[in-house]
């Protein structure tokens, strides 16, 4: 009885997903057919991300004014505010820092699934880890060595990949959905 009802309410929301694959889908083409649009259309976006951010800690830090940790909340707020104002103000310059941050973290998680591969050896799947591993490290690899020229681009081809990678996958979704309400 709860399948049944648990299969029509999904049944039923298949189209929405399905309108969210599609506009991932667009999204992610557009991105990729202008990478440095998109580069800074998504530094734009982190920038207000940070600046609102920013000043919501600033007010939070003067309302518990009295909690022992209050100088360490204003001072991510102010800091957080004055990233969203540098980078809103000149997303290309903010593309820079940005694009670093993301060739860290795709080097450090490279480096961590390796030593989780190297871990799980040899349990059933760990190859599959550790080629994870090595692509996201070479990855982070890339886009150090092609640092300052990169930053220009490699924001927005990254978004408009993950646009259309998570567009594909809603997309499955939505017609498996699709299958679940007519079954």
């Amino acid at each position: 009885m709860a399948e049944n009802g648990v299969s029509e309410t999904f049944g039923r929301s298949w189209t929405w997903m399905a309108v969210l694959a599609v506009i991932c889908i667009v999204g992610g083409f557009l991105a990729l057919l202008n990478p440095f649009g998109a580069t800074i259309f998504a530094v734009t976006l982190a920038g207000w991300v940070f600046l609102i951010q920013g000043v919501i800690q600033i007010i939070h830090a003067f309302r518990v004014r009295d909690w022992p940790g209050f100088i360490w909340s204003l001072g991510i707020g102010v800091l957080s505010l004055l990233v969203g104002v540098i980078l809103v103000a000149d997303p290309l310059a903010g593309a820079i820092p940005l694009t670093l941050l993301v060739a860290v973290l795709f080097l450090a998680t490279g480096v961590t699934k390796i030593m989780f591969a190297l871990s799980l050896k040899p349990a059933s799947g760990w190859v599959w880890v550790l080629v994870s591993g090595l692509v996201s490290a070479a990855l982070g690899v890339l886009i150090l060595a092609g640092l300052p020229a990169s930053a220009t681009t490699i924001l927005g081809l990254l978004l408009g990949i993950e646009l259309v990678s998570n567009g594909v996958l809603f997309l499955f979704v939505a017609l498996g959905l699709r299958k679940l309400g007519h079954g």
